[in-house]
């Protein structure tokens, strides 16, 4: 295997670095710098030609067909209420990210795109200050993390984006009539508090009692909270670890390959829910022992697979 291959488990991400230029009151030109997890990007490419679409939001600047997918363009800097400079003032190269997750595909206007880095999750610290840029707060962003020249990288949460859009909602809504009743607990590990919010009210209708965590170092420590008070009973006790993937400090992927190595946990089953739907998260999954792969947020699936991976468990 190629040494640059990035591997699973290694608890690093790869971001696609990008900008957007901001025109400052006194004139001068901010430089913002961001990153999207590449799991997330299905290509980048220059500004196709666009259809408008009348009656949509101002930053929503039409839409175009790649082969045969209608995709929406946003403008984000015009959603992050950005005032952008000339061209002949900042070097713009405008790019379009098409991205993919939550089994959508939407494209994001972005200045320039400039290159791929590859960082450590344990190097990224989660958002604890208002970023004062219109919409785009704290909420809106999955981590921070330095990068050369003391220069600062906000990684954007686009779920959280697209959601306050209204280009996709967050929910598990279903039949209480219809969802298997179960006991016992759940570990949630998960670094954003809508999708622990919407997750921990789904698993509370299927009867579970939730433990939280907002990532993979505190889902260990979790674990080992509840093992000091259940010891090897533990595993009769905690029924489920439902986990995200991105996450600052430890990514689900680092967390569940520890879990699966210690002796004490690797019988818990652990499904991953995340936002990424591109094709090989399945298959990294299953590389570092999870039972299975939830795409945020399907009430369908997300009851019926937990009920199945429950039930073959205690069937074995």
């Amino acid at each position: 295997m190629d040494d640059k291959t990035l591997k699973v488990g290694s608890n690093e991400l790869e971001l696609v670095d990008f900008r957007l230029y901001k025109k400052e009151p006194n004139g001068g030109i901010y430089e913002g710098v961001y990153g999207i997890n590449v799991a997330k990007v299905r290509e980048i490419i220059k500004m196709p030609e666009l259809t408008e679409l009348p009656g949509s939001e101002d930053y929503i600047e039409g839409i175009f067909d790649l082969r045969g997918v209608v995709v929406p363009v946003v403008d984000l800097a015009k959603w992050m209420g950005i005032e952008v400079p000339d061209e002949s003032e900042a070097p713009i190269k405008k790019r379009v990210i098409i991205t993919e997750f939550n089994n959508i595909l939407i494209g994001f206007i972005v200045h320039d795109a400039k290159r791929i880095r590859r960082i450590s999750w344990a190097d990224i610290e989660p958002a604890q200050f208002g970023v004062g840029q219109g919409k785009l707060d704290r909420s809106k962003i999955t981590g921070i993390t330095r990068i050369e020249n003391g220069e600062i990288l906000l990684i954007l949460d686009l779920e959280s984006i697209v959601e306050e859009m209204g280009l996709f909602e967050a929910n598990l809504e279903a039949d209480l009539d219809a969802i298997e009743k179960f006991s016992g607990m759940v570990l949630l590990v998960d670094d954003s508090a809508t999708a622990r919010r919407i997750e921990r009210e789904a698993l509370e209708k299927m009867g579970f009692e939730v433990i939280e965590a907002t990532n993979g170092e505190e889902g260990l420590q979790k674990l080992e909270e509840l093992y000091a008070l259940y010891g090897d009973n533990l595993k009769e006790k905690l029924k489920l670890i439902l986990s995200d993937i991105e996450m600052p400090k430890m990514d689900g992927y680092h967390m569940a390959a520890k879990i699966h190595a210690d002796k004490r946990f690797k019988d818990i089953p652990l499904v991953f829910s995340s936002s990424i739907s591109d094709a090989f998260s399945d298959i990294r999954g299953k590389a570092v022992g999870a039972e299975g792969y939830l795409v945020k947020f399907d009430s369908n699936k997300f009851y019926q697979q937990i009920a199945d991976i429950l039930n073959n468990k205690d069937n074995k």
